[in-house]
């Protein structure tokens, strides 16, 4: 038996047992849930959790007879996964683009402050211009730098230390690379499922009730001339939970997980990179 408490996977595992464990899973990685998966390398729970459901799935003696609700569960479990690994990645693209927005607002408002520093000729223009990029506070405190005559007083010390101080803050995109970070644990699980899981399911034949449900659910909506159509029509367009897995994200997600971090020690990507 495992440290964690869960049977060992040389053991006989019952049905119930994994059906259990995979709701577990679910759990673990549901966003709204109150309990979540940290951090993949330290959780040998969250492990032991998909080894016992891979072990089941490979090691079942006659797959022909598998359990339809376990290869359901594993199914929906893998698919759930994918979609929010999927979801997830959306998530970090959006956070990269606020990154070099924020990288490039700071590279804008370090010229506008050495503009209004030196008191150039058309300062005040410059701040104007820049007006719907940055809070009122920030214009304000531009405002303020550029109309004091002297530098060294302490309104215009402290003003040039809050102008300075969002520059960095613009800079480092600490709470962006917090959020990543975050983001990054999160994928890891979800493509370790995609990975053990998927291809140990794939390997079991799909069970005739899970089959029939299919049909029916599609004879359902439809009346028997336009069933014909699509049965002679028919062509797969929409790739299969497996392809999807092995073609795009999940198969790709350790690589991925570890290109967010080289992205977040970069400045902004140049013009004309799409990657």
């Amino acid at each position: 038996m495992s440290r964690s408490g869960i049977v060992n996977v040389r053991m006989v595992i019952t049905e119930e047992k994994i059906l259990s464990n995979i709701d577990k899973v679910q759990k673990l990685i549901n966003p709204n849930s109150k309990k979540q998966i940290v951090q993949l390398e330290e959780d040998a729970y969250f492990k032991d959790l998909i080894e016992s459901i891979k072990t089941y799935l490979i090691e079942y003696p006659k797959k022909k007879n598998f359990p339809s609700s376990v290869y359901k569960a594993a199914y929906g479990l893998v698919e759930y996964a994918t979609n929010q690994f999927e979801e997830n990645t959306k998530k970090i693209e959006e956070l990269i683009r606020n990154r070099e927005r924020n990288i490039a607002l700071a590279a804008t408002l370090k010229e506008v402050l050495e503009i209004v520093e030196n008191k150039e000729e058309d300062w005040k223009d410059r701040v104007k211009e820049v007006e719907s990029e940055f809070s009122e506070d920030i214009i304000d405190t531009l405002g303020l730098i550029g109309r004091t005559k002297s530098k060294k007083s302490q309104n215009y010390q402290d003003a040039v230390k809050l102008i300075n101080a969002r520059i960095v803050n613009l800079e480092s995109n600490l709470h962006i690379e917090i959020d990543m970070e975050r983001i990054e644990d999160r994928s890891k699980a979800l493509s370790y499922i995609g990975i053990e899981v998927a291809d140990a399911l794939k390997l079991i034949p799909k069970p005739e009730e899970v089959v029939e449900e299919a049909e029916n659910a599609t004879e359902a909506v439809q009346t028997p001339e336009e069933q014909q159509y699509f049965e002679q029509t028919r062509v797969e367009v929409k790739p299969s939970l497996w392809q999807r897995i092995k073609n795009s994200k999940v198969v790709k997600a350790i690589r991925y997980a570890f290109k967010i971090k080289v992205v977040l020690e970069y400045p902004a990507l140049p013009e004309g990179r799409g990657e």
